[in-house]
């Protein structure tokens, strides 16, 4: 009877073989920011919470998260996305840059936004999400 289990040597074999792979990642690149703070009233003008902004954090989303993991792998990435000609665009694309991404099959937009996906934190709790996104089908002079 054979067993799938992995030996913890097979499993560091299998993770430095990583450094040798390259993996070109297709999709949706996006940021996650976040809004940190803390609740302690309700608006006088709507029943809604009021968020005491604390800290703002922002990190790759979508396939540009997966792109981060891979390289956390040690794995060579190359990603293959769209992003808006905005400063969003650009800070996804220093981002990627800064984790060793060769970032040449990131397109830049004029003619949409950079997905950016804002959630407002207070308490660790999710108290909303903005997302900022152009969801139209692509234009011909976009992947041409």
């Amino acid at each position: 009877m054979q067993t799938n289990s992995l030996s913890l040597s097979r499993v560091e074999k299998i993770i430095s073989g990583f450094k040798k792979s390259s993996i070109m990642v297709v999709g949706d690149s996006m940021l996650d920011k976040y809004i940190w703070g803390d609740v302690e009233r309700i608006s006088p003008e709507a029943p809604v919470p009021v968020v005491r902004v604390e800290s703002q954090t922002c990190r790759l989303g979508g396939a540009a998260n997966v792109v981060q993991n891979l390289s956390a792998l040690g794995v060579t990435s190359y990603i293959i996305s769209l992003c808006g000609a905005d400063a969003d665009g650009k800070l996804l694309r220093d981002s990627l840059e800064r984790i060793g991404c060769r970032s040449e099959g990131l397109f830049a937009s004029k003619a949409r936004l950079t997905t950016v996906k804002t959630r407002v934190m207070a308490r660790h709790q999710q108290i909303i999400r903005f997302d900022n996104e152009t969801t139209s089908d692509l234009r011909k002079d976009e992947y041409d």
